[in-house]
C-alpha cells in the first residue's frame, strides 16, 4: 500500500468514530495570526499523557478565563490529517470545570478516603528522631526547598538531603511528584520523606489531592511529612500524610533535633546523675559511719560472747540429759540381763542337770526317744560328752 492508501484508510475508520466527552487540562494554547483555528493540547492531570485539540476561536472565545493549565471538559471528535498522518480532535463544545464542582469531587474523594480509614491516626508512622538521610520533593529552585534545608540544618547542622526537584504544579505535577516518591521510597538510607511548595491557588494545589498519589503515599512504609502551601491551604495530602506540617519551614523544624536544645537537655540530665550520685555516695557514708561507731564494730566479741554462753550451757543440759538416760537404759539392761540368765538353760545346767540331744540336735527328753546305739551328745555346764546307747 502507498502512504496515501494508509493514511486516507486510516482517516476512514476514524471518520467512523463517534464524539466524546473528555476532561483535562489545557497547556501549550497556540494562536496563529490570521487563523480562525486555535491549536492545543489535552493534558491528563494523573498521567504523562496528552491529545492534540484545535477549537474555533469563537468557540475558545465563549469560555470565560481559559489559559494554561484551565481544567476543561470538552466534546470533540477525533479526526485524521491524511496530509501529514496526525491526529487531533476537533471541539465542538467546551466548558471550564468550575470550583465549585472541583470541592464537590474532592469532598466525595476524602469522604471515601476517610472510609477506607487512610485517615486514621493508628495507621500513621511516628517520624524517626534523628533520621540518617531526609528525602525532600520539591519545585525546581523554590523558596520552599529553601526554607526546608535551612532551617533544619539551623538545628541539626550534619542532617543529610536526597533532594528530588519536580512540578509541583500542572499537569505534569502528579507524575513527576510521584514518580520522585517512588524512587525514594526504594532507598533503604532515606528515613523520611517531605512533600513540599509554597502557597498557590486552589488549582495549582489540586495535584496534591489526586488519588492516585494519595494511595501511593498511604502504602509508603518510610514517614512522609506533608508540607503543601500554608496554615491554610489544605490539600488531602495533609490528611493522608504520617505528619501535616504548616508551612515548609515547619517540616524543615520538624524532622530534626534542635542540636542546642538536646546538648542543653544533656547537660540537664548530666547535672541530675552527678548530684544523685554525690547524694548517694553521700548517704552511703553516712551508713558507713553509723555502722563503724556502733559498740559491735569496736567489739565483734560482744555479739559472740552471748551466744558462747548460751552454748556451753545447751552443751551442759545436754551431757546431764544423755548421762541420765543411759543411766536409766543401763539399769533396765541389767534387769533384764538377770531375768534373762534365771531363765536361761545355762542356769539348769550350772546346778549339775545336763542336755542330751540326738544328731539332729533334738532333745531327748525319755529313753524310747533314742534307739540302740544311737550317738546321742550330753551338753553339761561346761563341755559337752558324745555316747552311744546300748
Amino acid at each position: 500500500m502507498t502512504v496515501r492508501a494508509v493514511s486516507e484508510r486510516i482517516g476512514e475508520i476514524f471518520e467512523q468514530l463517534p464524539e466524546v466527552w473528555v476532561e483535562g487540562e489545557l497547556s501549550e494554547i497556540k494562536v496563529r495570526p490570521g487563523s480562525s483555528v486555535i491549536f492545543m493540547r489535552l493534558r491528563d492531570s494523573s498521567a504523562d499523557m496528552s491529545i492534540s485539540l484545535k477549537c474555533f476561536q469563537n468557540l475558545f472565545q465563549t469560555v470565560e478565563k481559559l489559559e494554561e493549565n484551565s481544567r476543561v471538559i470538552i466534546r470533540a471528535k477525533p479526526q485524521w490529517w491524511t496530509k501529514n498522518g496526525t491526529l487531533a480532535f476537533a471541539v465542538s463544545e467546551m466548558k471550564k470545570v468550575g470550583i465549585g464542582e472541583l470541592l464537590l469531587r474532592l469532598e466525595a474523594l476524602k469522604n471515601a478516603l476517610a472510609q477506607e480509614g487512610l485517615f486514621d491516626p493508628e495507621r500513621k508512622k511516628p517520624l524517626p528522631f534523628l533520621p540518617t538521610r531526609v528525602g525532600l520533593i520539591c519545585g525546581r529552585n523554590s523558596d520552599a526547598e529553601k526554607d526546608v534545608v535551612e532551617n533544619a540544618r539551623k538545628r541539626w547542622p550534619s542532617v543529610e538531603f536526597e533532594i528530588h526537584e519536580v512540578a509541583v504544579q500542572g499537569a505534569a505535577a502528579v507524575t513527576e511528584v510521584t514518580s520522585a516518591l517512588r524512587e525514594l521510597e526504594e532507598r533503604d538510607d532515606v528515613d523520611v520523606i517531605i512533600i513540599t511548595r509554597g502557597g498557590g491557588s486552589f488549582e495549582d494545589l489540586l495535584p496534591f489531592s489526586d488519588e492516585s498519589l494519595l494511595r501511593l503515599v498511604a502504602e509508603c512504609h518510610t514517614p512522609i511529612v506533608s508540607a503543601i502551601g500554608h496554615e491554610k491551604d489544605a490539600p488531602l495530602l495533609d490528611l493522608v500524610a504520617d505528619y501535616r506540617a504548616s508551612t515548609p519551614t515547619d517540616a524543615g523544624k520538624r524532622v530534626v533535633p534542635d542540636m542546642y536544645e538536646e546538648l542543653e537537655t544533656i547537660a540537664i540530665l548530666q547535672g541530675r546523675v552527678q548530684r544523685a550520685l554525690e547524694q548517694r555516695i553521700e548517704r552511703e557514708f553516712i551508713r558507713i559511719e553509723n555502722y563503724i561507731s556502733r559498740p559491735l564494730m569496736k567489739d565483734p566479741y560482744l555479739l559472740l560472747n552471748p551466744l558462747d554462753e548460751a552454748l556451753a550451757s545447751i552443751r551442759q543440759r545436754s551431757m546431764r540429759s544423755i548421762e541420765a538416760i543411759v543411766n536409766v537404759d543401763t539399769e533396765r539392761l541389767t534387769t533384764l540381763l538377770s531375768g534373762l540368765r534365771a531363765l536361761s538353760p545355762q542356769s539348769t545346767l550350772d546346778r549339775g542337770y545336763a542336755v542330751v540331744q540326738k544328731e539332729d540336735a533334738s532333745i531327748v527328753r525319755k529313753a524310747t526317744d533314742v534307739d540302740s546305739q544311737e550317738l546321742i551328745t550330753i551338753r553339761l555346764a561346761e563341755g559337752s560328752l558324745r555316747a552311744k546307747t546300748e
